[in-house]
């Protein structure tokens, strides 16, 4: 689910990045596009276990499916 054109689905390329503030943002795109979607949920607090893990977490939910949101 992105806050900009609501469910995609497909062959995606997901990008989690540090921000001031111990934050994270999640974009997400078609793979080969050039528009970068906001993942619904984003930014986040970083967690204790570091960014790859919150990148992780945000992929397993991905590929859950179902409107997937980044987790807090």
């Amino acid at each position: 689910m992105t806050d900009d054109v609501g469910v995609i689905t497909g062959d995606l390329t997901v990008a989690t990045a540090a921000l001031p503030g111990g934050k994270a943002r999640v974009d997400v795109q078609y793979t080969g596009a050039e528009e970068w979607y906001t993942l619904t949920g984003s930014p986040v607090p970083v967690p204790g276990d570091g960014l790859a893990a919150l990148h992780a977490r945000v992929l397993a939910r991905i590929r859950e499916g179902g409107a997937a949101e980044v987790p807090r």
